[in-house]
């Protein structure tokens, strides 16, 4: 899909009107893969998510129904080229640090090899890859009164190594159970090809606001004071635009309601972005290609 024309600069909007609701979270990330039978058995054991399969579509979720991943097989599908933007990684947020010591128990007992762990100053976490090489990270934050922020209201983030022997002792003994009540996806973070454009449609189109200036070459946006919803990063210097290969396809953004639909909507048909919203939810699509569908939280 050819890459969107963004040329609005947020000098150019009403910020104030601008912001996304406080309410603003991440919904359900969708993936594409080559073969579900080679990535959901890491989902099910070692991640600890429900799984529902009907056909070429799966969908995965913690235990109390909440559904996070959607994965789509597609065996024709050629990998990711190492030019082409998409996921760094989708970041699945446990409620409390027992749920994210449950987690590191139960990859360990499913032998899986973390990638890295890291102590963010907001958030603990754990840093590893499914299968099909797409990036994943399982973290649990902090109490927002202990975030460190800057005199302007920035949140300042850093990356520490994490104590993971600390970590361990935290846990309750459910290593083996799914994925607790009250986990979601706090964050996707993408890797851009371009991050000024990218930029520009998160925050002047959807409204998102910076949340960091810690990261050089990303841009870590956020809205109701939240450390990142979306995060974007041209580190691996990606050229090209999302193709049809495998990987990330698209996310959700949710909203308390269908009027918090209107303004993002009108924003980014005025950016010259692409929005569809005639048979359901708008459906607006980023400058990599990158699906972002609006829908209404679940727990509105």
């Amino acid at each position: 899909m050819a890459r969107n024309a963004l040329f609005l600069t947020v000098r150019d909007v009403d910020t104030e009107t601008a912001a996304l609701p406080d309410e603003t979270a991440i919904g359900r990330v969708a993936i594409r893969v080559d073969d579900l039978d080679r990535v959901l058995p890491f989902y099910r054991e070692a991640v600890g998510c429900r799984v529902e399969r009907d056909g070429s579509i799966a969908r995965l979720a913690a235990d109390d129904g909440r559904e996070l991943l959607v994965f789509e097989e597609r065996p024709e599908a050629p990998p990711r080229p190492r030019s082409a933007a998409g996921l760094y990684h989708v970041a699945i947020r446990l409620p409390d640090r027992g749920s994210l010591a449950d987690a590191l128990a139960r990859l360990r007992d499913a032998g899986v090899r973390l990638d890295g762990a890291s102590d963010h100053l907001v958030s603990e976490a754990l840093y590893l890859h499914d299968p099909a090489g797409n990036g994943l990270e399982l973290y649990r934050d902090r109490p927002r009164t202990d975030w460190p922020r800057t005199a302007d209201g920035l949140v300042k983030m850093d990356t520490l190594p994490l104590d993971v022997a600390d970590l361990s002792t935290a846990g309750d003994g459910r290593a083996g159970e799914a994925l607790p009540a009250g986990t979601d996806v706090g964050h996707v973070h993408l890797e851009a090809s371009d991050l000024a454009a990218t930029e520009s449609f998160y925050v002047d189109g959807l409204g998102f606001r910076r949340s960091t200036q810690e990261f050089p070459q990303a841009r870590f946006l956020a809205a109701g004071g939240y450390h990142h919803h979306v995060a974007a990063n041209g580190w691996n210097r990606r050229t090209e635009p999302l193709g049809d290969h495998q990987g990330l396809r698209w996310f959700e953004l949710s909203l308390p309601d269908e009027s918090a639909w209107e303004a993002p909507t009108e924003r980014l048909e005025r950016l010259g972005a692409d929005v569809d919203g005639d048979d359901g939810p708008p459906t607006a699509v980023d400058p990599d290609g990158i699906g972002v569908r609006l829908v209404v939280r679940d727990d509105a």
